[in-house]
Parts: C-alpha cells; structure tokens; sequence
C-alpha cells in the first residue's frame, strides 16, 4: 500500500508542478489553489509512504516520477518540445525509478517494513 500512495502522490507532485507553472507567480487563483492542494497532499503521501519505504528510496520515486510526468505533460500541451536527447533522459529516469522498486533498499529487505 505504501508504494500505491507514493505513486499516487508523485501525481501530485506533477500536478502541483504544472499548476505552479500556470500560476504566473501566483497571480492566477485557480493555478494558485491547485498548486496550494496539490502541494499538501502530496507532501502528505510522501510523508506516508516513507513510514515503510526508506526516506531515499521513496524521495527519488516521488521525484522521478514526478518529473517524467510534469515534462510528459508539458510536451502533451505544447508548453515544451521533445528532443531525442530529452526522451532518452527521461527514459532513464523511468528505468532508475523501476530498478529502485526491484531491488531491496537495505541488505535483506524484500518486502516493505514498518519503522520503529
């Protein structure tokens, strides 16, 4: 459940990501409110899942995840184009963030741990 929450908030992430953008120095209200919302609850889940996924582990998803979506929509709406270069970077962040969940992040660990 804590890797579906950290996804889940990495959405977030992207969403308050693109709103900040739309904002224009918070000068727009709706941007603004969504940035506002989006930021907590993203912050939230991310506070969530590191209770069971190292702080690193679960950082550098949030992020990378989280980025390939705020450039995803950005290239989507036309905000910015997509080099060859830039997709083969993004890629590897989507390959990172997937080699982060398959391998344990401390010796021994297989599943997600409850910390004391």
């Amino acid at each position: 459940m804590a890797w579906v929450i950290l996804i889940a908030s990495a959405v977030l992430e992207a969403v308050w990501a693109t709103a900040l953008g739309r904002s224009d120095g918070f000068t727009q209200p709706i941007p603004t409110i969504v940035f506002v919302v989006a930021l907590i609850a993203s912050m939230i889940g991310l506070a969530k899942a590191s209770q069971r996924i190292p702080i690193g582990t679960a950082y550098a998803v949030w992020v990378g995840i989280g980025a390939v979506l705020t450039v995803g929509w950005a290239t989507v709406t036309g905000d910015e184009a997509l080099s060859w270069g830039r997709a083969i970077f993004i890629a590897g962040i989507v390959v990172a963030v997937v080699g982060l969940k398959l391998v344990p992040a401390r010796r021994g660990d297989d599943e997600e741990q409850p910390r004391a």
